[in-house]
């Protein structure tokens, strides 16, 4: 019984280590979204750091547009990068998860 015990606890610590991995490895995945014409551009991370903004000068004569923009664009670059977060994540969980009877059942 303590083996079993031991073998999951092992198991759980290298799946934390590699949640921790692929956090790092999401840092480098970029997502890239442009508005529907494009006069702007934002580019983030896959763990929703904000890495560029490009305003096209023509939305710069208008600030309410602008902010529009922005609004837009960074929702949908955000859940964008929100769903190639949480899809890798729950990969690198689920592999690591110790088969543990009924657990199934909370997918």
């Amino acid at each position: 019984m303590f083996g079993d015990l031991m073998g999951m606890m092992g198991k759980l610590k290298e799946t934390q280590q590699k949640v921790e991995e692929t956090k790092k490895r999401l840092n480098t995945v970029l997502v890239d979204q442009n508005s529907s014409d494009n006069l702007l551009q934002v580019t983030l991370t896959a763990n929703r750091e904000i890495k560029s903004i490009t305003i096209s000068d023509d939305l710069l004569e208008d600030k309410e547009q602008l902010e529009d923009y922005l609004i837009l664009t960074l929702n949908k670059a955000i859940a964008k990068a929100t769903e190639i977060n949480e899809t890798e994540l729950a990969a690198v969980t689920k592999e690591g998860m110790p088969n543990i009877p009924g657990m199934d059942m909370f997918k």
